[in-house]
């Protein structure tokens, strides 16, 4: 809390595009989209004229014995999205909600078909899944899980497929041995696609996922996407997984952050019929007994229908080509002997900073407000998530931007 004092918040007023205007009226691009959440930037018009319109039919119900058009229109929109394999969603409130249900869809449906022994979890090293207690479990980030260990339930780690260390065929080869030895056990995989985000934007390849997905399904394991932070077009493709595969999807896929545009809370769970299948009883202790008070808000649901209208009128070839301005620009940090070699899936770029010092990535935070720029480096990791409205002047904007701030970060100013 004291570092609140040398890094006190910014009291944003306003926004528009991709821009955020403070109190005293100094604008800030967005270049980490308030953390992955804003994909088309700040008061998008068609979002908001779409969440007025639904406020002024119908607010709030429960979904409790109860529905309503935004939230069907929603749910078949997306599973269509996986050309049905994933046809049944269920709504939550944000990622760590999302996760939470899928622990348990997993961990329930296992024991439902008589696999009582599969009661654990693995995820990738480094992997980040949220801070809720079984999402946190499933997480590896020892500086947010030491002060609740006790609280959390076992987990197995493997190692990541991380492009930086170049390590793929060891990762795999780490899950095959897991797997082999202890399958048994094991309830699902929780993976993010593409991008392993809190983890220091760390990437790997569709062909890396393509052999998981063999894997799992040789061992009976279920397989997680968590894509609270990859999907939603931030790597290229709505979903992160249809650059591995359009016809052989996991058993379940996590969409929140971009899902609304940044506009509201809402999570999605998308998941299996197998998995469907295993609840669909007269047996009331084979049903999935989970809610939430918000579930499938309408206001939420209509923004999320908004932000796939978007999608559905070409806006992943927009992304493809505001990706390509964005690499233009910071190609110039190829070769820079102050950071690493930059890398970049879709519309996530990130680098390294040697020699960054202590503190880093608050000195480097705060010179990026010096400069025009709301940013947030995990550890000596720089990152852009920037939303989807860069033109080629802003890609170079970004790029400048960072080039100074490096500069007086690394000179000691």
């Amino acid at each position: 809390m004291e570092r609140l004092q040398s890094c006190p918040p910014l009291a944003i007023r306003s926004g528009h595009d991709g821009w955020l205007i403070d109190e005293s009226g100094r604008r800030y691009f967005d270049a980490i989209s308030s953390w992955w959440v804003n994909i088309l930037g700040h008061t998008n018009q068609r979002i908001t004229a779409a969440i007025i319109e639904q406020a002024n039919r119908l607010s709030h119900v429960m979904l409790g014995g109860c529905t309503h058009e935004p939230a069907v229109r929603l749910a078949e929109r997306l599973a269509a999205r996986t050309n049905h394999q994933l046809g049944h969603v269920f709504f939550a409130s944000d990622g760590s909600s999302a996760v939470e249900i899928a622990l348990k869809q997993c961990f329930h449906a296992k024991a439902i078909q008589g696999q009582g022994s599969k009661t654990l979890f693995a995820c990738l090293r480094n992997s980040y899944h949220g801070e809720t207690i079984g999402a946190l479990s499933v997480t590896d980030v020892p500086l947010f899980q030491n002060a609740y260990r006790a609280l959390l339930t076992d987990t197995l780690i493997v190692e990541s497929p991380d492009s930086r260390d170049g390590n793929e065929d060891a990762a795999l080869k780490a899950l095959s041995n897991l797997l082999d030895e202890r399958g048994n056990e094991i309830a699902a995989l929780v993976i993010e696609p593409r991008v392993q985000c809190g983890g220091g934007m760390s990437m790997h390849s569709p062909e890396y996922l393509r052999k998981v997905r063999q894997m799992t399904r040789q061992h009976d394991v279920y397989l997680i996407a968590d894509e609270i932070a990859v999907g939603c077009g931030r790597t290229g493709t709505f979903f992160a997984w249809e650059q591995v595969s359009k016809t052989d999807w996991p058993d379940i896929v996590l969409l929140s952050k971009g899902i609304t545009g940044g506009n509201l809370p809402l999570s999605v769970v998308l998941s299996s019929e197998e998995i469907f299948q295993c609840f669909l009883s007269d047996d009331f202790t084979k049903g999935f007994l989970h809610s939430h008070s918000y579930t499938g808000n309408p206001l939420a649901c209509a923004a999320a229908n908004a932000v796939l209208d978007h999608f559905d009128e070409g806006l992943t070839d927009a992304i493809a080509q505001q990706a390509q301005y964005l690499s233009q620009a910071f190609d110039r940090f190829n070769g820079d002997s102050r950071v690493s070699p930059v890398r970049q899936c879709g519309m996530i770029l990130a680098f390294e900073v040697n020699n960054s010092g202590n503190n880093f990535a608050e000195r480097f935070h705060m010179q990026g407000r010096a400069h025009e720029l709301l940013i947030r480096p995990i550890g000596n990791t720089v990152y852009l998530i920037p939303p989807y409205v860069l033109n080629q002047e802003l890609a170079e904007f970004l790029a400048n931007a960072v080039d100074q701030c490096l500069d007086k970060v690394l000179s000691g100013c």
